[in-house]
């Protein structure tokens, strides 16, 4: 009975470490992508993100509605995940709009008003 559970808990400790394998390499596979990135395709880059975000937080909000069996430490972390993740959502968009808003032209009044006039 024991070599089943030093079994168990060899498989559970090599999950745990392909786990973090994963994410260190998908860490330094998104850095690498993103440093190639021009400053020009940053927008729209930071736009597709930001919605590809908002359906991981959509699936945090299922899963925390839905996941009656999860523990309460795992429903807490859940929810901060949420949280951070919604922030990053909006303030991420409210970064775009601020971008994009740069490149729109002024109404031809307010140009009109910003100029100083030059007095003879």
């Amino acid at each position: 009975m024991t070599l089943i559970a030093a079994a168990s808990e060899t498989a559970t400790a090599s999950l745990l470490v392909q786990n973090l394998i994963i994410l260190v390499l998908s860490g330094f596979v998104g850095y690498a992508v993103i440093s190639k990135v021009p400053n020009t395709l940053h927008t729209p880059l930071m736009s597709g993100t930001n919605a590809i975000h908002g359906i991981v937080v959509l699936g945090g909000l299922l899963l925390l509605a839905e996941g009656a069996d999860l523990g309460t430490g795992t429903q807490i972390i859940l929810f901060v995940a949420l949280l951070f993740g919604a922030i990053n959502v909006v303030g991420g968009f409210v970064v775009t709009d601020r971008m994009l808003e740069m490149f729109k032209q002024k109404p031809k009044e307010l140009v009109e008003a910003d100029e100083p006039e030059v007095s003879k």
